[in-house]
């Protein structure tokens, strides 16, 4: 059973502007299509974590955090509309654009991670 609370909220004259206030991004080398995964912070109060960077036939693209239900992929956090979409996507690409390159694995960094899985 769900209860849904809607509560209104007063905004200022012309709408209330959700500020996107910070944006961390890790670079993967994973050698797949996924390039990273990003963190965004809006207005210093509010997180989303888990935003995937995707590279697609039409260059990189952001896919909201999701989990498996039945067999289908469902979003856990989206924008509602397509603008905000857009704002996010472009501030992630941003900072994707601005983090420094991952790491490459070396062997040592193998070895350490076969021993972490056979202990």
């Amino acid at each position: 059973m769900y209860i849904i609370i809607v509560q209104k909220i007063k905004t200022l004259e012309g709408g209330a502007q959700m500020e996107i206030t910070d944006v961390r991004v890790r670079k993967i080398s994973s050698g797949g299509r996924m390039k990273a995964i990003a963190s965004v912070t809006f207005d210093q109060e509010f997180v989303v974590h888990e935003i995937k960077v995707i590279e697609g036939q039409n260059g990189l693209f952001m896919s909201m955090p999701r989990k498996e239900r039945n067999g289908k992929f469902m979003d856990i956090a989206h924008p509602i509309n397509q603008e905000t979409r857009d704002k996010i996507e472009k501030a992630i690409l941003k900072a994707y654009d601005e983090a420094e390159d991952p790491v490459p694995n070396t062997e040592s960094n193998n070895d350490a991670e076969s021993e972490n899985k056979e202990a």
